[in-house]
């Protein structure tokens, strides 16, 4: 989404919390060079296992249009008409369209818009926010996908009538350029509630949207940072209140929670290097102690002409220690690195994950695009090579698409630089399952 330097942010008001220690986690002040990653923490990192060709690609929804470089934000795997089989939801950035690749009868896709309407979708979240059994739709609108402080993000809930049909509601718009949206009662008066990241450019916000009742909603403000990409929301400390989790690009390059009531600002993680190139966090107990931790790429080079990867992305995962204490583990070096997801890809019982790269040296015959990290069940992982081709794949969704008890995979191409020679729009990767050793 590209990143920029700014000359100052605000905050309101800045509280570093117990995990600002991690401060140094990347950053030359710990005995590394910016952008390096200390030894200690690459323990979990295991020489690369071979490739792995057990995934079978195939597109699903819509074709590529001719002249067509599709731009698909996000993808995610739901059922949506509770009719048993999952389907597929793409926000395409593209044809400003929210999309419902529906999967009747097993095995065959068909895509059909949702929204038609919506500029720049770049998240959406299948919840069932009126409580009324089905599922309704949080979009994250971007207004524009490339680059602007022109105020023309929004917030947009898909009311679903429980037939798939959808009532548009606007809960925000004229903020900075949306990239995510989840619900949650962050003020626990029994609604569901908003968490905002507003990325912007140079100028962007974390907010929260109050409920107030029949489709009306009240802005706060949590933080005045560029860069937002991530707003989610869970209990991360056990004490059955839920936080917001952010994750800021731009310059600031750092994970903030927002807790307590009100809630407030809570450094987890950050590094010195304005280069970083954060793409993604996801909450998941990757270790499975009860607690939730946090997977977290970082391998965005948006803001390059051409785009291009950095020597220092890759993946890590910041073990919950507890009392929003966070441990970071570097697990896998990837150029280009986005949407890492925790599936057991192998059926041995623990978690792996599975990771994306949208920027590669894609010359190189040893750029993939698409690769798993296997867990050895002690927390270090091996890199995978799935595929090369297509490139620039950016986002990334793992579910058993096929009810055959293995974690199967969806990614969408994002394809704003060259080369165009192997492009996707939504692809499904059926998993058969690592051989019998």
């Amino acid at each position: 989404m590209s990143r920029r330097r700014t000359p100052e942010r605000s905050t309101v008001p800045r509280t570093v919390g117990a995990g600002a220690g991690l401060l140094c986690a990347v950053a030359w002040a710990c005995g590394a060079a910016p952008g390096e990653v200390p030894a200690d923490e690459r323990r979990a990192i295991l020489p690369d296992g071979p490739p792995s060709d057990f995934f079978t690609a195939r597109p699903v929804g819509d074709l590529r249009g001719d002249n067509e470089r599709p731009r698909i934000a996000h993808v995610e795997i739901v059922d949506l008409d509770a009719d048993g089989l999952p389907d597929i939801l793409a926000c395409d950035a593209f044809r400003n369209r929210v999309a419902w690749i529906r999967q009747f009868p097993a095995g065959t896709y068909t895509e059909q818009p949702v929204a038609e309407d919506i500029r720049a979708p770049a998240h959406v979240e299948p919840t069932d926010f009126d409580g009324d059994g089905d599922l309704d739709l949080l979009v994250a609108s971007l207004g524009e996908l490339f680059p602007t402080d022109l105020r023309i993000g929004a917030v947009v809930i898909l009311e679903n009538d429980g037939n798939q049909r959808f009532t548009s509601r606007v809960a925000a718009e004229g903020i900075p350029r949306v990239a995510d949206v989840r619900a949650g009662d962050l003020d626990g008066d029994g609604d569901r509630d908003l968490a905002v990241a507003a990325f912007g450019y140079d100028h962007g916000e974390t907010l929260w949207l109050e409920n107030r009742g029949g489709w009306e909603f009240e802005a706060h403000v949590l933080q005045r940072f560029s860069g937002a990409i991530n707003a989610i929301i869970a209990d991360l400390d056990g004490d059955d209140a839920l936080e917001i989790l952010t994750l800021v690009s731009q310059e600031w390059e750092e994970i903030w929670a927002f807790a307590g009531e009100p809630l407030r600002p809570e450094l987890l993680w950050g590094t010195t290097n304005p280069d970083y190139g954060s793409s993604w966090i996801t909450v998941v107990d990757l270790d499975r102690d009860g607690d939730p931790d946090i997977l977290h790429s970082n391998g965005d080079a948006f803001d390059y002409a051409p785009a291009n990867s950095r020597p220092w992305h890759g993946v890590q995962w910041l073990e919950n220690r507890g009392d929003l204490e966070f441990e970071p583990h570097r697990i896998a070096d990837l150029s280009g690195a986005s949407s890492p997801q925790a599936a057991d890809l192998d059926g041995d019982g623990d978690l792996d994950v599975a990771v994306v790269s949208a920027y590669n040296q894609w010359d190189d015959e040893t750029a993939h695009s698409l690769v798993w990290l296997e867990n050895n069940g002690q927390m270090q992982f091996a890199m995978h090579r799935i595929a090369r081709s297509p490139t620039h794949l950016i986002t990334l969704a793992a579910g058993d698409l096929d009810d055959d008890g293995a974690a199967d995979l969806v990614t969408g191409g994002m394809h704003i630089s060259g080369p165009f020679d192997r492009m996707s729009r939504v692809t499904a990767w059926s998993n058969g399952g690592p051989p019998a050793p």
